[in-house]
């Protein structure tokens, strides 16, 4: 199943499409695509309403579509997770997943507006499979227990400060956590949907012109691995987001692509996940 949240910043409506790609309404079941709703079985319950014919349609025509989750208490992310990036940025290639965090208020719609940060030299972009967490997850004993805390798949921009996260010092964070450098969604796909995650194709362009072609079964860690892994560091709870890396052609790798500027338009997209387009502004 896909849902998605629908409506202005801060007011969004939630929302489930059916077979036919129709939107119905979830207000009767919830106020939000959130923790609690993740945490109480929410998208089974959506599942057996709309199988029941008791969600109303929606008119999602001209509707802004946000970020599939609200408000996630944390988004965790994985560095140099496929070994042509880790190569193109002349890393190699990691024992353990590398991990950082990002503010979780980065999050926004899939296609609002991305500031370049006042300062910025080197804004990048980077495709990413992302995971949101359905159930809480704390030491998890296998990889294979990770299929059981997933409420589903989208997709995220993990935009990137370079100059910022490389040399000023300090962690990555700094780098990666300035306004609206997530821009997430525009659906959350079950896994039943979803499939293998590792088996999706990620695409990104930059003013038309392709910049990233790779595939989630190159990922040095996979999916189930991630998320068991930081289990064993961190307790990960409903509504959680982790971006799982991305493959080669950022703009900081080891070729001649500039970095984003404002104006700039990056549409990103993952089979079976959808599509985002948005437009760099300046903060």
């Amino acid at each position: 199943m896909r849902f998605l949240r629908v409506g202005p910043q801060g007011a969004e409506r939630p929302a489930v499409l059916d077979a036919e790609g129709q939107a119905h309404d979830l207000t009767p079941l919830t106020g939000d695509i959130d923790a609690v709703f993740l945490a109480s079985d929410g998208l089974d319950r959506a599942r057996a309403a709309l199988a029941a014919g008791e969600l109303p349609r929606l008119d999602t025509t001209g509707l802004r579509v946000g970020a599939p989750v609200a408000r996630p208490g944390k988004v965790v992310c994985i560095g140099l997770n496929y070994r042509d990036h880790a190569a193109e940025t002349g890393a190699p290639p990691p024992a353990e997943p590398v991990v950082f965090m990002k503010a979780a208020d980065t999050v926004v719609g899939p296609d609002d507006q991305v500031l370049v940060p006042r300062g910025s030299r080197k804004t990048d972009y980077e495709v990413e499979l992302a995971v949101v967490i359905g159930r809480t997850a704390r030491y998890l004993d296998d990889p294979a227990d990770a299929e059981d805390v997933i409420a589903g798949y989208t997709i995220t921009d993990d935009v990137s400060e370079r100059a910022f996260q490389l040399e000023r010092g300090g962690q990555w964070d700094k780098g990666k956590s300035c306004e609206t450098f997530n821009p997430l969604g525009p659906w959350l796909v079950t896994p039943d949907e979803t499939g293998d995650p590792q088996g999706l194709a990620l695409r990104l362009w930059v003013n038309g012109e392709p910049r990233q072609d790779g595939h989630s079964k190159d990922m040095l860690f996979g999916v189930h691995h991630v998320v068991w892994y930081l289990s064993q560091f961190m307790v990960l709870e409903p509504g959680d987001v982790i971006n799982t890396g991305t493959p080669a052609g950022v703009a900081a790798g080891a070729n001649d692509f500039p970095y984003l500027r404002a104006g700039d338009v990056v549409e990103v997209e993952i089979e079976r996940l959808g599509r985002q387009r948005h437009v760099l502004g300046q903060a």
